[in-house]
């Protein structure tokens, strides 16, 4: 295959050509571009309704992931047609970003080497009102135990204020807890809201979680990343590919998969993918919540604190 110029894919409706399809970016697993396009191709099904109308930060590797990669938010003009964009305003202009709306779009994409999609927490058309909230549990090593109590815990608080809440791997270091919100509260009300949660959860448990963005003061505890739930912000997507040796992927979970001492963030890879197509553990996920009845719960609870 590495003598092919190009290889065309069945994607829904289209059909994708993929130039270099031979072309290795993952070289010490010998993962192909090809490879991480049938990836993708395969659990489309599940990681497309996850990023459709959300503006997407794209990590490319074009000579693999031992090279040079690089982010890209702007879409370049030699985009197809057919892949959807949108305009957002920045400070001094505007960035016109990919949306990801289905699968030959997400195959194209790996077609370009993007390895991995960033996604925003907000969809385009209400790009200030996010309808996801995330906490990025960040462990000071490789030690997974603290990252499933950190979990817990959030999730407990969460559910105090009566929010309910989804966990996924992030094909990195730890796990995310997210919840999903009903788009009416302003991003400047969700990161306020995600930060004082995060300092209540650390003023409870100080010996073992920190909202300490320094690395120097975090003295071996797990860091309660917040920092995503500001705007222009994104968070890894569900099932997307890690550009990370042994190619893992961030992976929606079970709450009760936590407790499993076999799931750690990298637990699954892109060689998962036919398991990862067949599972759905958000099935049934909860509906999208308002923030201000929690807003004012959390209240009491730091009053009381």
């Amino acid at each position: 295959m590495s003598g092919t110029p190009y290889e065309t894919v069945r994607a829904g409706r289209r059909t994708v050509r993929i130039g270099r399809p031979g072309k290795v970016l993952f070289p010490a697993d010998g993962l192909t571009k090809a490879d991480v396009a049938a990836y993708y191709r395969t659990v489309a099904p599940r990681m497309v309704p996850q990023l459709r109308g959300r503006p997407l930060m794209l990590e490319r590797h074009p000579d693999g992931i031992d090279g040079q990669g690089f982010m890209q938010k702007d879409t370049p003009a030699y985009v197809p047609d057919w892949v959807h964009r949108a305009a957002l305003p920045k400070e001094g202009g505007t960035v016109t970003y990919t949306l990801c709306d289905d699968t030959a779009t997400l195959v194209y994409l790996a077609g370009q080497a993007c390895v991995t999609l960033h996604r925003f927490l907000s969809r385009a058309d209400r790009a200030e009102y996010p309808d996801r909230l995330v906490f990025d549990l960040d462990p000071p090593d490789a030690d997974f135990a603290p990252v499933r109590a950190a979990a817990r815990q959030v999730h407990g608080l969460l559910d105090e204020l009566e929010l309910p809440s989804t966990v996924m791997t992030t094909g990195s270091r730890g796990l995310h807890v997210l919840v999903a919100l009903d788009a009416k509260s302003s991003v400047d009300e969700v990161r306020a809201f995600a930060r004082d949660a995060a300092g209540l959860l650390a003023a409870r448990h100080p010996r073992t979680l920190t909202t300490e963005p320094r690395k120097a003061a975090r003295r071996g505890r797990l860091y309660l990343d917040m920092q995503r739930n500001g705007y222009g912000q994104t968070s890894v997507a569900p099932y997307a590919v890690r550009s990370l040796q042994g190619a893992p992927v961030a992976a929606p979970l079970a709450w009760d998969d936590v407790d499993d001492p076999e799931v750690t963030a990298r637990r699954w890879t892109l060689a998962d993918a036919d398991e990862l197509a067949a599972a759905d553990p958000w099935r049934g996920a909860p509906r999208p919540r308002a923030l201000g009845p929690a807003r004012r719960r959390l209240d009491a609870l730091r009053e009381g604190a």
